[in-house]
Formats: structure tokens, sequence, C-alpha cells
């Protein structure tokens, strides 16, 4: 964990020239090939691709957000696993953020998803037909925890989730993703046969309503910056009961709050001015 930490606060300490906002208004990915440049929460991402707004098994939500682009290899994830679950006969997924045109530190809600090798897919479905794009900008996103925070809530949390889980945590490419404590947990507790897929699901704050997916470095990247390895057991002992014992987290005043401003890679600066 403390090795997950140490490029996250690097990042959010460090200064860079361009802010966030500098990001979210340009509105077109960048010339050139695909290539993942820096660290998950420091990067930026050259000729990113956009996720087409529906598929076989998902319908992105949000997409005035435009944060539907990504590595070639992130796209082809979202697609695979939606439609397995679509061939499972599970109502198709919503797909929430992966980033931003060209990458790179975002306004608000995440300080990852800066080099498209991660993304946000929603527990919640919606079984029917599919509402178009503007319809899907505020939809019903129900949390899998209970709102006191004492444990998973069994009037949301299904057999199909855990599915859609195990299915995600054992396609090829996923070097983690990251749900709540309390999911892990129920999982932890109730998993049978085969769990080596367990290890690939990482405890961190939040994700209760969406858990979040993040890919390795594709090969022919060699400026995309790889996460520290974890434990290779199931991630159910020590380290999950670490953060039954962490205090809440509370969130500084908005006014004390201070801009995401993570130190890039000087690469990135030619891939935000680029035209």
């Amino acid at each position: 964990m403390v090795r997950f930490l140490v490029p996250l606060l690097a990042a959010i300490l460090s200064i860079s020239s361009a802010s966030a906002q500098d990001w979210a208004t340009v509105s077109t990915p960048s010339p050139g090939p695909t290539q993942s440049i820096g660290f998950y929460t420091a990067g930026c991402l050259q000729g990113a691709q956009a996720l087409p707004l529906d598929g076989s098994g998902y319908e992105a939500i949000r997409v005035s957000r435009n944060r539907y682009w990504g590595q070639p290899v992130t796209l082809d994830f979202i697609k695979i696993l939606a439609e397995k679950m679509r061939a499972a006969g599970q109502a198709h997924l919503y797909i929430g953020d992966i980033g931003q045109p060209r990458g790179g530190p975002a306004p608000s809600g995440h300080a990852s998803h800066q080099v498209g090798l991660d993304a946000d897919i929603w527990f919640e479905r919606q079984p029917g037909a599919r509402r178009a794009p503007a319809d899907r900008e505020n939809p019903r996103l129900r949390s899998l925890v209970n709102a006191d925070d004492s444990g998973i809530d069994d009037t949301v949390f299904s057999q199909q989730h855990v599915l859609l889980l195990r299915a995600a945590a054992e396609m090829p490419n996923l070097d983690r993703m990251f749900v709540n404590k309390w999911i892990k947990q129920r999982i932890c507790n109730t998993a049978t046969g085969n769990r080596s897929w367990l290890r690939k699901l990482v405890p961190w704050f939040g994700h209760d309503e969406h858990f979040h997916i993040r890919l390795y470095c594709p090969p022919g990247n060699p400026q995309c910056q790889a996460q520290a390895a974890y434990s290779d057991d199931d991630g159910c002992g020590e380290a999950l009961d670490s953060w039954f014992r962490k205090a809440p987290v509370t969130p500084p005043p908005a006014a004390a709050a201070k801009p995401y401003r993570p130190k890039l890679p000087a690469a990135c600066q030619q891939v935000l001015k680029a035209p």
C-alpha cells in the first residue's frame, strides 16, 4: 500500500504549469500514435481513441463530461467484458469515465484516469431499452454499501455483481481493480473454488457504486510508468483487515482545498499544445 501511495502523493504535492482546467478544455485528441505517457495519476495520452457511446452489452453515461477517451486496449477490454455479460444474460453495463481526449488531470472527480488505462464501470443496470445519450447524464446509480457504511446493502447487492467482478478480474491486461472494502470483504467471505482472481480486487476509498479497472502499460509505450506490484495472495487477510482500522476520511472544507496539479512528464506539454 505504501508503494502505491508514494507516487500518488508525489503527484498531488507537485505543481504543473498547466491546470486541470487546461486539460479539460481541449475537446479533441492530439495527433500521433497512441501513447500513454507518465503515471496513472500524473500523465497524459497521445493519440487517444474514443469509446463508441453504444456497443454490444454497454452504454456510456455522463457523456457530456467528454471522458470516454482511452487506449485501444482499454476500449477492447470494455467491449469484451460487456459482450461477456450480455452473453451471460445480464443487462447492459454503464460505462463511466475513462479519460479526457488528451488525458491529464481532470478538474474534478479523479486523481487518476490520466493515461487512458483506467475506466469506471458502474454496478447499476438498466434493463430494457437504451436511453438517448442526452438522457444518461443523471441515471440512478445505487451503492452496494449501506448509507451508514455498516456493511453491504443486501437489497441492492446480488450474485450478478460477483459474476461481473470475477469476469473482469480474470481478463488479460488487467493490473488491478478498485472496490469498496465491504465489497471485497463480502466476496472474500463467500467465494468458493479457485480464488486466485480475488487478488485483483484492491480495496480503496469509495468505489461502492462502481468499480475501477486499471490495465497494465501496453507494449510499445516506453514512457508509460507501471504501478508497483502488490501481494500475490488473495488479499483477504491483513491487507483487507487494515482497511477496517482506518479512520474515516474527512474531506477538507471547499475553501481550503487546493487545486490538483500533478507534475507531468515534459512530453505532456507537447501533447496538450498540439493542434
